[in-house]
């Protein structure tokens, strides 16, 4: 549980820091920040978890990094809360591209991810 948490922490951490200087860089009224870093996310953990089932890494790095930081580097709450907010301000279209999207390019990616993981 410990390799859990100090994971999470920094994945916290670098998910509050990357998402502030990623919305300072943009005029989108898309949730942008929050769409790159949960794909960014997919792809680490598809990696992650193939490299993890192949017995490339132990089981307390998995722990640490896969489900500590990634666990909380991605963020499934925010996905819906800025998915409500665009919904109430009637941003049907942005709303309808950010879930597509998030989920498709999410599942894409983790494929992806573990496509390259059975490279390393």
């Amino acid at each position: 549980m410990l390799f859990v948490g100090i994971g999470g922490i920094f994945g916290a951490i670098l998910r509050f820091q990357l998402g502030k200087w990623i919305t300072s860089k943009t005029t989108y009224k898309f949730p942008l920040a929050t769409w790159i870093i949960n794909i960014s996310g997919s792809f680490v953990l598809g990696l992650l978890a193939v490299v993890h089932q192949g017995e490339g890494i132990p089981d307390w790095l998995w722990l640490l990094g896969g489900t500590g930081f990634l666990g909380a580097y991605t963020t499934f709450s925010t996905f819906g809360y800025e998915t409500i907010q665009m919904l109430q301000k009637r941003e049907i279209k942005h709303a309808v591209f950010y879930v597509s999207t998030s989920v498709l390019l999410g599942i894409l990616f983790a494929w992806i991810g573990s496509i390259v993981g059975t490279h390393v």
